[in-house]
């Protein structure tokens, strides 16, 4: 299966509950051949009405920090969620949500087969990296399964919420981009 095919059956997903309250699902935004994948928790009201990930304010937090780092949506990195379809009032996904979207962002993965993948937020790490990741005390760090590297930072919105730790955040994509030019094939 291809990108396009798969986003097209993901665009009509009724697997769980969300697909009820969503306004769109929001598949993935990005460089298709990207070798770094962003992980997010699940869209908001913003990505909810526009589709897309990471927009309204903490997509532009969390692109300026890609901007100064050498990457963007548009050339060498691609950012999807763990969640597809917005949960009521932003609340944490449920079990049975993450269970259902688990395949979309599996196929996801397969197809971008990533060097580096960066989980934004305690709930993408849990999800992806492991269930007692702590964002707080393990932020940054790489921790390489099955050949591909996996880092847990905080997440934009929680950056806008403590700016205290905007400063912390940017030393991991700092890191990341150390790590890129050690990992990655592509010039960036």
């Amino acid at each position: 299966m291809d990108f396009d095919r798969l986003k097209e059956e993901c665009l009509t997903c009724q697997r769980c509950e969300l697909c009820r309250t969503r306004q769109h699902v929001v598949f993935g935004d990005g460089a298709k051949n990207s070798e770094v994948l962003l992980i997010g928790e699940a869209p908001g009201a913003n990505e909810d009405e526009q589709g897309l990930p990471f927009v309204g304010r903490s997509g532009a937090l969390l692109d300026s920090y890609l901007h100064v780092i050498g990457l963007s949506r548009e050339k060498n990195v691609y950012i999807a969620n763990t969640i597809k379809c917005r949960p009521p009032q932003n609340r944490d996904p449920l079990p049975a949500e993450r269970e259902a979207c688990l395949p979309w962002l599996r196929q996801q993965f397969k197809l971008l087969s990533p060097k580096i993948v960066v989980c934004l937020g305690r709930i993408a790490a849990q999800q992806i990296i492991r269930p007692d990741f702590q964002v707080t005390k393990e932020h940054g760090t790489f921790i390489e399964k099955d050949g591909v590297l996996f880092m847990g930072t905080f997440h934009p919105a929680a950056l806008l919420r403590n700016p205290s730790q905007k400063p912390i955040a940017f030393e991991d994509f700092a890191a990341l981009q150390e790590k890129i030019k050690q990992v990655c094939d592509h010039t960036y």
